[in-house]
């Protein structure tokens, strides 16, 4: 059985792959082009990120949404595709548990697009650490409107000073 897994996965990889490269057809017009080796390597960090975050995906995943999404982003450009979209597809799968899959994989992909390219300027960083923290902290305390995170300044300060 152990085999059978092994080749499963093997094909279910290479299905992967061949998904992410036909997103190239797409993002060739952006000038973003992943080769073969970095979207192994984006599988390869999607398999780490699940495993890391506890979780499992049926079909074939969120990497062709991310890819498809970010690709016009005007902070994307061919030396940093490949690293920014493994750093996406990272951020992806943690701020889904830390939202506590109350975010849809289409709303948590546009809310960190939407970030990503205004607030953050192209920063995964700042991306992880500032707005998609505050959303996931509104989320937890069951703030209804967890997307406004304009006043997340004060709420820090407020949180320091009672310390």
């Amino acid at each position: 059985m152990d085999c059978f897994l092994l080749i499963t996965s093997d094909v279910q990889n290479k299905l992967a792959v061949s998904e992410i490269l036909k997103c190239n057809e797409y993002t060739v017009r952006f000038g973003l082009v992943l080769s073969q080796v970095e979207a192994q390597e984006l599988i390869e960090t999607r398999n780490e990120a699940l495993n890391r975050n506890g979780r499992i995906e049926f079909g074939g995943g969120i990497i062709d949404k991310i890819i498809k999404e970010f690709c016009d982003s005007p902070f994307l450009y061919q030396a940093n595709y490949a690293e920014t979209l493994n750093d996406l597809v990272e951020t992806f799968y943690y701020f889904k548990n830390e939202s506590q899959d109350r975010l849809s994989d289409d709303e948590l992909i546009s809310l960190m697009k939407k970030y990503f390219d205004s607030n953050c300027g192209g920063s995964v960083e700042l991306l992880q650490n500032r707005e998609l923290e505050a959303i996931a902290k509104n989320i937890r305390y069951g703030i209804s409107d967890y997307e406004d995170i304009s006043d997340q300044a004060d709420y820090f300060d407020e949180e320091e000073e009672d310390l």
